[in-house]
């Protein structure tokens, strides 16, 4: 947590601790948030101060999530049937000084309501002198796939970022385990495992001074949990490298506090804090972004936007249509024969809807695929639900024909069909997820007929052939683009 003025920084984390976040869709106000973790349903963050945030679906935040020992810049994980939370006392500057502890605890579940709600006793695991090289705040927890053994990494700008070996079974400091020096130049580190590299991500530039806060997200990597860790560049994050990740865009500021969540396979999601969002009058929200892999390296991918699309279908470029007459242009061929002759050189206007909506059969009509022709029954409105439902990281959305209520809809036996009305039936709402190739995947909120528990995408079962079937990232069947034109 690096600041450009303590007393400032101060007055600021006192507003943190002493405003209760209220019910928001999308921009929960939270600083320092964990890496979000799951319990019964429900999603759980945890930030400076103490408290946290709850949500139902991972949508709509709100306060209530509950931790002690105040403090700052937590995080949390599920591991082996419970939770641990680790969290740091003072440091980074809090109280005038360096000197901080980072701390472990455990709770088999996150909700504040169940009976079986009880932390343990805080457990010390790595601690700073007032004039040490290394700052112990901001601790970032890592559990290596590849050999089950558990991480914790820690510091701030006055000085090293570090990584000590825990417990697994304890949460407390491995036994004899030596702390690593692995960065500078970076605080509020995470370290995640992608395709037989180790990532270290932190936080680089300001923060606690709202939109003026200059904090952003690099990385660097290394085939070893204890590094060395370089960017792709090549230098060393020991020596300030770092390649970027995510900074300031889209009315909001200062990300940092990077965490991931894994959804399955080929779809992950990164969470961070925005220091300041312009839209929700500069306070720190929450934010949940697509997380994209590229070369090998992450990098944030953007929240889907509202809008009028081509939705193309990646097995073969073809786009999602009604099913309907193919309605010819006035005009043939131009410029072809009597090229002697004076040609008109006004615009050629697209087909309209009121145009063609009349050939269009009155009741449910099929969805297909086909070439992408600039027609009106290739394009679709894209709006976020009415009803503000939704899951982790987006609302459930609204699909229909630009310029009518004609609704895309999964239907009995797999098939996908467009239905006259939107009602808002689940069968119409439609979770639209970016995959780390940058690819969509496209998935109702229910499907008639399906089994409980069997999940189904929009998948093109042939070239012209949209359904709903299994989700499979290695096959282009499941992948989908949106395209403006």
């Amino acid at each position: 947590m690096k600041r450009q003025n303590s007393i400032l920084c101060l007055s600021m984390l006192a507003a943190c601790f002493s405003t209760a976040a209220i019910a928001q869709i999308g921009a929960p106000f939270i600083h320092d948030p964990s890496t979000i973790v799951e319990c019964d349903g429900k999603y759980y963050t945890y930030g400076t101060g103490g408290g946290g945030l709850i949500s139902e679906d991972g949508w709509t935040w709100n306060s209530g999530a509950q931790r002690p020992g105040g403090g700052a810049a937590p995080d949390a994980m599920f591991l082996d049937g419970r939770y641990l939370v680790a969290y740091s006392a003072t440091g980074g500057g809090l109280g005038g000084g360096h000197a901080g502890r980072i701390l472990t605890m455990w709770n088999k579940t996150m909700d504040p309501s169940s009976p079986d709600f009880a932390y343990t006793e805080a457990i010390e695991v790595a601690h700073s002198e007032i004039d040490e090289d290394c700052d112990a705040i901001d601790a970032g927890l890592f559990l290596d796939p590849t050999t089950g053994r558990l991480w914790c990494c820690y510091g701030t700008y006055f000085g090293f970022i570090r990584i000590v070996e825990l417990d697994r079974a304890t949460g407390a400091r491995k036994k004899g385990n030596k702390e690593v020096n692995i960065a500078v130049d970076c605080e509020a580190t995470d370290i995640i495992y992608h395709n037989g590299w180790y990532y270290l991500l932190g936080t680089h530039g300001t923060c606690c001074d709202g939109a003026n806060s200059t904090y952003n997200i690099v990385v660097g990597r290394s085939k070893s949990v204890t590094g060395p860790y370089v960017d792709n560049m090549g230098r060393d994050m020991i020596k300030g490298g770092g390649k970027m990740v995510i900074a300031a865009h889209n009315g909001v500021t200062g990300p940092g506090h990077f965490g991931r969540v894994i959804i399955d396979e080929g779809c992950e999601i990164m969470s961070c804090h925005f220091e300041a969002d312009f839209n929700q009058g500069g306070r720190s929200v929450l934010g949940i972004r697509p997380l994209l892999w590229k070369n090998d390296w992450p990098v944030a991918g953007e929240k889907f936007q509202e809008g009028t699309y081509e939705i193309e279908s990646e097995r073969r470029g073809y786009a999602l249509e009604l099913a309907v007459d193919f309605v010819r242009m006035n005009g043939g061929m131009r410029g072809f024969f009597g090229r002697g002759q004076a040609q008109t050189m006004e615009p050629l206007k697209e087909q309209s809807l009121e145009e063609v909506i009349g050939t269009w059969p009155e009741g449910n009509i099929p969805a297909r695929i086909g070439d992408y022709m600039f027609r009106p029954h290739q394009k679709w409105t894209v709006t976020a639900a009415p009803d503000g439902s939704g899951y982790l990281g987006g609302p459930y959305y609204k699909i229909v024909i630009e310029g009518t209520e004609r609704a895309l809809a999964a239907a009995e036996n797999y098939q996908v069909i467009t239905v006259p009305e939107f009602t808002g039936a689940p069968e119409q709402l439609w979770k639209i997820e970016q995959l780390i190739d940058g690819t969509f995947r496209i998935s109702p909120k229910s499907a008639p007929g399906v089994p409980e528990g069997e999940q189904v995408i929009l998948i093109s079962a042939g070239d012209s052939t949209p359904a709903l079937g299994a989700y499979d990232f290695n096959s282009d069947n499941s992948k989908w683009n949106f395209k403006k034109h």
